[in-house]
Formats: C-alpha cells, sequence, structure tokens
C-alpha cells in the first residue's frame, strides 16, 4: 500500500489482511503522512518506509517492489477493498493466473461518486479500444500478481500506476483475470482531484497501450 493521511481507516485494512491471511500476510506500507497513519501501521505489525509525498505511482511502486514473496497484492489504505475477498485472488493466482484484477463496477460500484464512476468506465473503454481487447475495470488499486510480473516490466507512470499494472501485463501474454469484488465507500477524505486525476489517468492509458503496441 502507499498510504498518505489515512488514519481513519488504516487499522481496520490491516486488520482485515491479518485475519484472511491468518497473520502470514507482509504488510508494507510506503508512507508519506502528515498524520498518525505510520504509527498505526507500525503498532499493527506494518512495515512502513518512509517517502516524502511524490504521487501515488511513486510509493505503490516501491510497495509492490519491497516484499520478497512469490505473490504481491496491491490495495488502497481507505478501506473501500473487500479484504475477505482476498483469498479468491490468492486461488486464482495459485491457479495459474499472473494477475487477478479487482472489477469494481462488475456489481454497480454505487458507493463510488457517479464522476468516478463514469470516469472508470470511460478509462475501460479507451484502455479497451487501444488494446483490442476488452477489460471492465483499469483503475482498481486491488490486485494480485505473481512476483516475476512485477519484476519483469519496468513501470514508469505516476498517478496513472493503477492502469499501466494492468495494461502492460495484458498486453505482453500475462494471462490475466478480473475478478468481480463489492467496492465500498472510502473511510477518510480523497486525496486525488478528479479531473486534474482523470485526465492524468486517461494520458497515461493512451501513452502506455500506443508504448506496449509500438514496443
Amino acid at each position: 500500500m502507499g498510504t498518505y493521511n489515512e488514519e481513519a481507516a488504516i487499522a481496520t485494512v490491516i486488520d482485515d489482511i491479518d485475519e484472511v491471511t491468518d497473520g502470514n500476510a507482509e504488510v508494507v506500507c510506503v508512507d508519506g503522512s502528515s498524520d498518525r497513519t505510520p504509527e498505526i501501521a507500525r503498532e499493527k505489525g506494518a512495515r512502513v518506509i518512509d517517502q516524502e509525498p511524490q504521487g501515488y505511482g511513486v510509493a505503490v511502486r516501491e510497495a509492490i517492489l519491497t516484499p520478497d514473496r512469490p505473490i504481491v497484492v496491491t490495495t488502497d489504505c481507505d478501506d473501500t477493498y473487500p479484504m475477505e475477498q482476498l483469498p479468491e485472488f490468492l486461488d486464482a493466482i495459485n491457479a495459474g493466473y499472473d494477475v487477478v484484477s479487482g472489477d469494481r463496477l462488475y456489481h454497480g460500484a454505487e458507493a463510488m461518486p457517479a464522476f468516478n464512476r463514469f470516469g472508470n468506465h470511460a478509462f475501460a473503454a479507451i484502455a479497451s479500444a487501444l488494446m483490442g481487447e476488452r477489460i471492465h475495470d483499469t483503475t482498481t488499486g486491488m490486485r494480485a500478481y505473481r512476483r516475476e510480473v512485477v519484476e519483469s516490466i519496468e513501470w514508469t507512470e505516476n498517478t496513472g500506476l493503477s492502469a499501466e499494472l494492468l495494461i502492460r501485463p495484458l498486453m505482453r501474454g500475462y494471462e490475466i483475470r478480473e475478478q468481480p469484488i463489492a467496492y465500498r465507500e472510502r473511510a477518510g477524505e480523497t486525496k486525488l482531484d478528479p479531473i486534474e486525476g482523470g485526465l492524468a489517468i486517461a494520458k497515461s492509458i493512451v501513452k502506455v497501450c500506443l508504448g506496449e503496441r509500438f514496443r
């Protein structure tokens, strides 16, 4: 997880991860918070890497490359993602998939603001058109990866890293599964400006898709 001022939810998220993994997960938080998020995470047993705030992708890239585990899972730290479904992701990886990506939109994502929901449908439509393959949710924060996938690709995006983490493996022939998930209303305030952030994500999707197509 990349964490930034998420003291309202970080304890719940880590507790939920511990519960569904019987305490066997290594939780890594790359943190640039000014509140109690890192202290709470450490109290809950997470490994916290302090980092000056540089954006979503910089933090998450550090987080996914840090643990020495065969399966790496990403999630957001705002309690929007159902950790109780994490075993489904691990089972799919163990069954042979390289990336398992949570599809928030499958069930409607009613907890998501309408503007964000529209934007996420638009991102998926743009990516699908450019790739020539249908995907449903490009920017979900809940995914599981085989370690060799995250180690084999040079990740370049910041705000748009979540889309890149799906698009590059898919366009390189890795086995991808989109897993429907029940998305919840976030705890705490969002940090991403929907318009500025949305434009950055759309630009990243176009850049990554064209880069992969012509690599």
